[in-house]
Formats: structure tokens, sequence, C-alpha cells
């Protein structure tokens, strides 16, 4: 009598260590000592045909020896498929060519180059092919999975570097003069709630910490709106969490704070107040409403505010992105933002080994939108444009102070 179970529990035991001939040879041997009817038997419980039993037999019984490394004879199993379809490799490739998407001729032109795709298209040019062989035939290709790469910035500006220049050495000439230069920029905007955050974080295996399926606004709670403030010569940052606009008003308020909590405390002799800023946002180079806070900001606090914008599609090199925001981010990686208090303690805890420091305090005030700064109101303002581009570089005086345009 044949045993069943026997034989099914030594080849799930040891099939995962066995290669295609040990197998073929195992079946062979069981179907051996299980006596008549024993292939059928093994068949039926490995699943292997009763043809590769067979060749086990024979192997057994003429005790047939293959090269070291091989598990089939020389010429045995299937032929290659690039070797029995001369066509299938150059009509794979033409299908994944970089170009084939701009090919009006090509079946993927709008299509995504999945590995099924490819496979579908290939079957109706006639090839007989899976989609897990179109996948190893794209590796033997050295193809793999690509995303985008972000490297091409668009059309420069002419004077691009030139500004940078300006700007460098304006910020080195206020800094050996120990004024403040502040860099300053609005970080984005975040939902406050139990909403997924990028990034990991260590927890107990299997224990992922649950969010929400999907990003909707929780009016009760809102958005976070962190407009922050990097202090070069301390290496120190202000941040203000804001719940309501990001307006102009909204970043010189910020400013403001800053420099009543910690500024005038470290700086009460300066002379100016230096900023680097991005060209576009609430702090943006075109944004009359910014200009009239900073206006009034300077009548508050006494010195002049000298202002300079990155030019167009470099606010990445702008020095709080990578000095704070950088940090900030990483700080509360795969935490879930479920309150303004959270957000507070994320951002005020954010340090760096070079020493980096992190004030936060949350603007509860209400900023209005669309506030429209006439003509006649701008020409009241002392701003002074520079000769070098006025429209990115400009300084802006306390209105009882008498000043005169900068000469270079």
């Amino acid at each position: 009598m044949i045993d069943f179970d026997g034989i099914r529990g030594r080849f799930e035991s040891l099939s995962p260590y066995l290669g295609e001939r040990e197998r073929r040879l195992f079946a062979a041997t069981e179907a051996k000592a299980a006596g008549f009817g024993g292939i059928a038997a093994v068949s039926q419980i490995t699943g292997m045909a009763v043809s590769t039993i067979g060749r086990g037999l024979k192997e057994l019984a003429t005790g047939t020896q293959l090269e070291a490394g091989r598990v089939r004879r020389p010429g045995g199993g299937c032929k290659p498929l690039v070797q029995t379809d001369a066509s299938l490799l150059s009509d794979l490739l033409g299908l994944v060519e970089p170009d084939a998407r701009g090919d009006p001729m090509s079946p993927l032109r709008w299509t995504c180059k999945s590995l099924r795709q490819l496979a579908c298209e290939l079957r109706h040019l006639g090839h007989k092919i899976s989609h897990t062989v179109v996948g190893e035939l794209l590796k033997r290709q050295k193809f793999s999975l690509q995303g985008n790469r972000k490297t091409r910035e668009g059309e420069q500006h002419p004077d691009r570097d030139g500004q940078f220049n300006f700007i460098n050495g304006a910020v080195k000439a206020a800094l050996a003069k120990e004024q403040p230069v502040i860099s300053v920029d609005t970080k984005k905007k975040e939902l406050v709630g139990d909403f997924k955050n990028a990034g990991r974080e260590w927890r107990p295996q299997g224990n992922p910490e649950e969010v929400r399926v999907h990003d909707f606004l929780i009016k009760e709670l809102g958005r976070a709106v962190p407009y922050g403030i990097y202090d070069l010569a301390t290496n120190t940052g202000w941040v203000s969490v804001g719940m309501d606009n990001d307006t102009a008003a909204f970043a010189v308020n910020t400013i403001r704070r800053w420099w009543y909590e910690i500024g005038h405390s470290l700086y009460g002799e300066a002379k100016r107040l230096v900023i680097t800023a991005d060209g576009g946002g609430s702090n943006g180079s075109r944004v009359r409403l910014w200009k009239r806070e900073l206006q009034i900001l300077a009548d508050e606090i006494g010195i002049a505010v000298e202002v300079h914008h990155l030019p167009p599609g470099t606010s990445k090199w702008n020095h709080i992105e990578h000095k704070l925001f950088s940090f900030i981010s990483m700080n509360w990686r795969a935490k879930p933002l479920v309150s303004y208090q959270v957000i507070l303690e994320l951002i005020s805890a954010t340090t760096t080994k070079s020493g980096l420091a992190v004030y936060c305090e949350l603007d509860q005030a209400k900023y209005q939108k669309g506030i429209v700064i006439s003509d006649e109101e701008m020409d009241t303002l002392a701003l002074v444009r520079d000769n070098f581009h006025g429209e990115w570089n400009y300084t802006i005086n306390p209105r009882h102070i008498q000043y005169k345009a900068v000469i270079p």
C-alpha cells in the first residue's frame, strides 16, 4: 500500500532545498520504492509529469551523470524565446525606446509601459510571451524601473549669477559689520489632523500608526501655515505657525515678533536689517503689501530694512530651505500632525549637530486676503531701489530718517 502522507510530507519538507534534477530523482526514488502504481501516485502528490518521473527512473537505472553545474543534459529543456522567435527582442526594444511615447506610430504612445501592457502589445504583434518573460528580457538588456529626475531648471534669467553675487556681497558686508541677516520663507502648508506624513520611524514590528486614508481638510482643525526666519549669524530659527491666510502681513508680522522677542536683544545697535527672500509668494518682489508692511516695521523699529530677492526659479538656494526647513521635515517625518500643539513641539525640538536652535509660536491672528495698495500709498514709502535690479534689491528706510539713493 502506498504511503501517500509520507511521500507528501517528505516532498514538502525537501522541495525548497532541491533543484530541478534533485526533485526529479527524489520523485523517481519514491516511485520505485512504492512499487506498482508508484509513478502515478508520486505524480499526483508532487504535481510532476509522469514523463519527468520516468526520466528520473532511467537516470537512476543507468547512473547517468551530468556535468558540474548542469541540471539537464546538453540541449534539454525549452529553447529561449529570443532564439525561437527572431523578431521578439527587436519588437520589444522598439516598444520601450525612450522616445516611444512621442512616436505617433508607437502602440504605447499614450499608455504606461507596464510589463503586462508590453506583453499584450507583443502578443498583438504575433509573439507568444508572458509578462514575467518580458521582465526577464528587459533585465538582460540592462533596463530597470526609472523615475523622473529633476535636472532641467528651465530658462535662466541672464542676470541670475549676477544677482547671486550681489546678494552674497551684501550678506558678507552686513555680517562683517555685525548687522542682522535673516532668510525668510513660507514652509509648505500642512493639514492638521491624523493624516499621513511622509517618512518612516522606528515602531514595534507590525504596529504602524494608523492615519486617515484620504487627505480631506478637517474644518475644525484647518491648516497650519509655518512661516520661518533663519538667522545666518547665530544659526537659529524662528517659526510662526499661522492658522489663517499666508499673506504679506502675516510674513512681516513674523519678522516683527522675531525682532521683539530675539533680534532686538542680539542686535540692539543695528543700523539695518538685511532680508533675503524668494521672488514669489507672500514675500514676493512684486507684492506691494509686502513693501507697505515692511515700511510700517521699519518705522516701528527705527532701522532700515534692506531686501534682496533670489532670482526666478532659485528658491531652493534660499538659506532657510536647507538650514532650517529641511531639518524640520526630517524631525517630524512619519509623525501625524494631529494638533497645533504637536506641530509647535516638533518644530521647537528640531536640532542639528551644528547647534541649530528653533523657536516656535502660534499666530492666531486673522489676515485678510486681497488687500490692494494704491499708487498713492506706494509713493509715501521711503523705498530706495538699488541701481542693480531695483525690483530685486531695495531698502526701506524709517520715514523719520532722511535717505538717499544707494550708489553701488
